[in-house]
């Protein structure tokens, strides 16, 4: 089922999500005190192109250069992100069989908005160690 989850979600807005997570990504290796940033951007694309069977948690050792990081985030590209998240949920959920793929594109609304200090782990690993999940 993950499998059929995911290649309907490459190809209705995985693809295109994981595109404005490249350039994002891109944008912000230009300069070089944004390349962790950057790196941070190429790490979320590769979870938007497939993100059922796995999942985020919070990292235990996250501290204050999270906090400042995601402070950074939000300014620099993460409320376009989460915008474009919220613009695929409702395009999705338009049709029936994009109810679920919208509802998945908004879980992924907070992790766009502050991605410092979560891992993205598989969904088995999460639920064995107990973490919460986002």
């Amino acid at each position: 089922m993950r499998f059929i989850l995911n290649i309907i979600w490459l190809v209705l807005c995985g693809w295109w999500m994981a595109l404005l997570y490249v350039i994002a990504g891109v944008v912000m290796c230009i300069l070089i005190i944004t390349i962790p940033f950057g790196i941070q951007a190429f790490k979320l694309a590769g979870f938007m192109i497939w993100p059922f069977g796995r999942t985020v948690v919070r990292r235990a050792d996250a501290g204050a250069g999270s906090l400042l990081g995601n402070i950074v985030w939000i300014i620099l590209v993460g409320w376009e992100l989460a915008i474009g998240h919220i613009i695929a949920a409702i395009l999705l959920a338009i049709t029936i069989i994009g109810i679920p793929l919208a509802l998945g594109n908004l879980k992924l609304v907070p992790i766009s908005l502050a991605p410092f200090g979560r891992t993205v782990v598989p969904t088995a690993q999460a639920a064995a160690a107990g973490g919460p999940a986002f």
